[in-house]
This record gives structure tokens, C-alpha cells and sequence, in this order.
């Protein structure tokens, strides 16, 4: 890019900048730099500038840059949930794809900025990444690069099994824990005592008789099914070194630091379509831009015969969300009390407060399934067909696809199963079968990790399943 290119890109960062934040878009400080294809496939693999080193980078780095090579997709920018927020655009960009792009992102970022789901968010990642990522090599150094890895690879076979809400459920049981009643029997039971917490409990617990065994005790560990997966293993299994504890840590951080993203993919992109087209209505283009603009931005929110568009999907429901809270019809005023007149208002409000679950379930209308023609579809035999246009069962089916992020809802039953140490899981069925050939190759890692036998409970053909692997062998049986 030359130095006269430059100038304008700077004069259009001024410009888009000054046209979002009078719009109401509140977004941190920004900061855009220019980058080569493999550079930003590089980005778009690891999904961030600066992560640890796994070969399944690599392999999302050959797919994304061979399909860029061969003109069958492309990446125009990346943008970091960070603060400051950092975007990268691609070198090559035409001026009027830059501004493109600099509009969609000021949008990105308003939504990390602002959506509830994004407040428990890092805004540090960048650096913590970095620091792990320097902490990994030198385990490398340490233990080998074989071992090092290897772990990695069990890890990340279940890193999608956390709790983004375990904030609430540790917060809540730490009140419980303040208002229970205090125990000195080392086993942890309940003998009825009270007495407000101080600083100095353990040394008035030595004086305290022990308990007589009268105390209830425990019949389950954990009391609770426990969603968090890699945080239980973390935090239980027995024969995991520090460094191993540590690799689990840095996985499950970065996966809790992306999920809001997956919670929120249809409304993010939605917002930040919604904004890029107002924004560039409104700044002065030529005529070829104009066109260039159009061109770009049907490709964009272009729909698909075979998935879900996130940007054509959210742009339409945000684009009604306005209309119906703009110009309210006879009934809606009467029966919800909206004088009109409150569209923009009601998207900011929807922006803040939703994930695409509750965005799909209170805003995608008969109306807007129909006219997007909607369906849901399935393979039969040797041919894929659709199978359900009715607008609610189709609502339904996606809004069930969304459901934990699209992966599976497992949780730790039993830490000491048969009393030997084993660890039960239990699958959520709600009507999707797990994927067998899958589930087998991921119980080892499980085991691995755990350090013994494994047991994983599903149903498959409508049957309650039972698959366990002891460190030899994968076996399953009907319970």
C-alpha cells in the first residue's frame, strides 16, 4: 500500500469512527493494521495473534488458506475481544472493502463492549496467551515435545466440556457456604453447628471435640452432576504433575474466553451487518464504490441452500426487531403498550441483553421463517431432504442446534464410581445421539487424563448405553 492509499484509509478510519459513535455505538479504543493472507489465515486459525503451538492449528491453516488460494472463501479482517480492541485487515483490500470492514468491526466491538454474555470476558487475552503459550515451550524443553503434545491432544479432545457459568454456581455455594453450618469432622459432614466465619477458624476448630460419626456424610462426590468437565479433572484427578494442572488451566480459560462467541454468533454478526450497511449509507462514496459496496455486501448476507447465514439471519431479525418497535401495529400497541417510535432504542436494549438462544426464541417470527424459507432437512438413504417447514418445528431445530454451544450436554456423575476411582459421565439425551466412532476415540484421552477407568452413559436406539474403557480396550453394554 502506498502512501497516498494510506492517507485515505486513515481519513476513512476518521470518518467511520466519528459516523459510528454518532449512531450510539460505544466501543473501547481502536487500533487497525494491515496484514498479508497467511498472516491473517495464521490469525484465523489460532483464532488469536499470539496461542500455544498444536498441529490442529496447523491443519485449520492449510484448510482456510488453500481455500482462500483457490478463490472458494475469503477473510477480510479479524477483530480481538480486547482493551484496547485490536482488528487486522487484509493486504489487498480495496479502499471501499476497508471501510467495509472498519464499519463491521466498530460494531464487533460495541457488541464485546456491551453484551452481557462478554462480561465475565478477559480483556487481557492477548498478553495471558502469550504468557502461556512461553510457559508450554518450556514444558516442551522440559518433558519433550512428544509428551507435551500428547497431552495437549487429550485435553483439547474434550475442551468444548466447561461451564461458562460456573462463576454463578461458585458464587452461590460460596454464599451457602457463609450461611451453612460449620463442621469439625474431617470428613466433611454437617453436625449442626453455628457460628459466624472469622479469620481464626482454624485455631478454634483445635479445640473443638471431633465429631462422634452422628454427622451426615457426603453419599456423592460430587454432591452435584458437574458440568465443568476439564475443571473437575483438573481439580481431582490424582496422578496429574503441576504442569499438567497448568496446561488444563490455560485450555480452559481460552475456551471460556470463546464461548461467548459461539453463544452469540448469529446476533454478533447480525449487529455488526446491521451497522456496516448504515454506517456506509451514510458516508460519501463515488459511484463505483457504490456499486463495489453493493457488490460486497450481498455476498456477505448472501443465504445458503445447506446452512444458516449468521450475517443474513441476525440482520433480518435485528432489521425487524426495529421495524415492529418503530411502527407497531393496532394490536401490539394495545396489548404490549408500545406507543412506536422505539425501534432503535428496543436493538441497542436486545444487544446488551440477549445470546442467540433467547434472541432466536423471543424475536425470529412466523413471518420472518417464511420469508426467508426456513426448513429443516436431514440425510434418507442417499439423499439429503428437507423434512419440516412448519415455522415453529423449524424455530425449534435451530434454536436445539444451538443449545450448549452445538456440542453435546455431559456431565461428571459419579468421581468415584464402584468406589475404585473411576469416573461415570453421564450424556444429557435429549433425542441427538452422540457420534459412536467419535466417543470411542475420545474415552482414552478422557482416561488418560483421569489416570483410570472411564465410563460414559448414553442412549443409542432409544436404549440407555454404557461405554467404558479400562486402558486396554473400549467395551460397551444395555443398562
Amino acid at each position: 500500500m502506498n502512501r497516498e492509499e494510506m492517507r485515505k484509509l486513515e481519513e476513512a478510519v476518521e470518518v467511520i469512527t466519528a459516523k459510528a459513535r454518532e449512531f450510539g455505538l460505544d466501543f473501547y479504543d481502536m487500533f487497525f493494521e494491515i496484514c498479508p493472507a497467511d498472516i491473517i489465515y495464521t490469525f484465523g486459525a489460532y483464532g488469536m495473534p499470539t496461542r500455544f503451538s498444536h498441529w490442529t492449528f496447523g491443519k485449520a491453516y492449510h484448510k482456510m488458506k488453500t481455500q482462500y488460494d483457490y478463490n472458494l472463501s475469503r477473510i477480510y479482517e479479524m477483530v480481538i475481544n480486547s482493551n484496547p480492541c485490536y482488528a487486522f485487515l487484509l493486504e489487498g483490500n480495496s479502499l471501499v472493502q476497508n471501510k467495509l470492514v472498519i464499519a463491521h468491526v466498530l460494531a464487533h466491538c460495541d457488541f464485546f463492549k456491551n453484551n452481557v454474555y462478554f462480561k465475565h470476558t478477559s480483556r487481557n487475552m492477548v498478553e495471558s496467551m502469550a504468557s502461556a503459550a512461553e510457559r508450554f515451550r518450556g514444558y516442551e524443553m522440559k518433558y519433550g515435545r512428544d509428551k507435551v503434545e500428547a497431552f495437549l491432544d487429550a485435553v483439547i479432545s474434550i475442551q468444548e466440556h466447561v461451564d461458562p457459568h460456573h462463576f454463578i454456581k461458585a458464587g452461590r455455594d460460596k454464599k451457602e457456604e457463609k450461611a451453612g453450618e460449620a463442621c469439625a469432622c474431617s470428613r466433611g459432614g454437617k453436625c449442626g453447628r453455628h457460628r459466624e466465619e472469622t479469620p481464626y477458624d482454624d485455631l478454634w476448630e483445635l479445640d473443638e471435640p471431633r465429631c462422634a460419626g452422628h454427622c451426615e456424610k457426603p453419599k456423592k462426590f460430587p454432591f452435584e452432576p458437574e458440568k465443568d468437565l476439564l475443571l473437575f479433572i483438573m481439580e481431582h484427578a490424582r496422578d496429574l504433575e503441576d504442569w499438567q494442572r497448568d496446561i488444563i488451566s490455560v485450555i480452559r480459560q481460552e475456551i471460556l474466553y470463546f464461548w461467548p462467541q459461539l453463544e452469540t454468533k448469529i446476533m454478533n454478526e447480525g449487529w455488526a451487518t446491521y451497522w456496516h450497511l448504515r454506517i456506509m449509507r451514510e458516508i460519501d462514496l463515488t459511484e463505483a464504490e457504490a456499486v463495489e459496496f453493493a457488490k460486497m455486501h450481498a455476498g456477505v448476507i448472501q443465504p445458503s441452500r445447506v446452512r444458516l447465514n449468521p450475517y443474513h439471519l441476525g440482520l433480518k431479525i435485528f432489521e425487524d426487531i426495529e421495524k415492529r418497535w418503530n411502527e407497531p401495529t393496532g394490536e401490539e400497541r394495545k396489548k404490549y403498550g408500545r406507543p412506536g417510535g422505539e425501534g432503535r432504542q428496543k436493538i441497542f436494549e436486545v444487544r446488551e441483553q440477549e445470546n442467540d438462544i433467547s434472541f432466536l426464541r423471543n424475536y425470529l417470527t412466523k413471518e420472518l421463517i417464511e420469508e426467508m424459507d426456513l426448513y429443516l432437512y436431514k440425510k434418507m438413504g442417499h439423499d439429503w431432504k428437507i423434512v419440516e417447514k412448519d415455522w415453529e418445528k423449524v424455530k425449534e431445530g435451530i434454536i436445539s442446534s444451538l443449545i450448549n454451544g452445538g456440542h453435546p450436554y455431559i456431565v461428571v456423575e459419579d468421581g468415584d464410581f464402584n468406589k475404585r476411582g473411576d469416573l461415570y459421565l453421564r450424556h444429557c439425551y435429549e433425542g441427538l445421539e452422540l457420534d459412536v466412532f467419535y466417543l470411542e476415540k475420545t474415552l482414552p484421552y478422557v482416561y488418560r487424563l483421569w489416570g483410570r477407568p472411564v465410563h460414559l452413559e448414553t442412549v443409542i436406539d432409544n436404549k440407555k448405553v454404557l461405554f467404558s474403557y479400562n486402558g486396554e480396550k473400549v467395551s460397551k453394554k444395555f443398562i
